[in-house]
């Protein structure tokens, strides 16, 4: 029988060729599109690893952002590169990744954010995440620009205080998909 093990760490603290196997696992779950700018977004915050003896079978982390709502600039956690290998889904370590990030986001940050993709909405609605109604907009170095592509896909984990889920939400501006 293998173990299968949860490791939590930053991305500072893992070693090239773990990194590389997560970068690689990513590439696998989304078919070969997930771009530079999708890993560079995945990276430089906590990294929730499924092992399953030596073989990495899911990733998730969790990095800092800005989201500002109704005037308010909170503090997000991020939640970036959620995958689970294809031979290894329906075997819970999407849950035990997802419990790990929001363990991060309650401890660290104001709020919990994600861009769902349409196979996971499902998921993250049954863990408690709140789809965001209102509309979504990016924060550029010329202004506030409305990302209506992105309306219905983002979630929310409120930390410290209510939100107003049919407000306006403005993330960060960020190269690539900046939600």
């Amino acid at each position: 029988m293998t173990i299968t093990r949860l490791v939590l760490s930053r991305t500072a603290d893992l070693d090239t060729a773990t990194l590389t196997r997560a970068r690689d696992l990513l590439d696998t779950v989304f078919d070969g599109d997930f771009s530079e700018h999708d890993w560079e977004h995945t990276i430089g915050g906590v990294h929730a690893i499924v092992w399953e003896g030596d073989d990495l079978v899911g990733h998730a982390s969790v990095v800092p952002r800005q989201l500002t709502h109704q005037g308010l600039v909170l503090r997000t956690g991020y939640v970036e590169g959620v995958g689970v290998r294809a031979d290894r889904r329906g075997w819970g370590h999407g849950a035990t990744l997802m419990a790990a990030a929001e363990r991060v986001v309650r401890e660290q940050y104001e709020l919990g954010a994600l861009s769902s993709s349409d196979e996971a909405l499902d998921f993250y609605a049954a863990r408690g995440w709140q789809r965001w109604c209102g509309p979504t907009s990016v924060l550029t170095p010329t202004g506030t620009v409305r990302t209506e592509e992105d309306d219905g896909g983002v979630y929310v984990l409120p930390v410290t205080r209510p939100l107003d889920v049919t407000g306006d939400l403005v993330c960060d501006w960020r190269e690539g998909d900046v939600w």
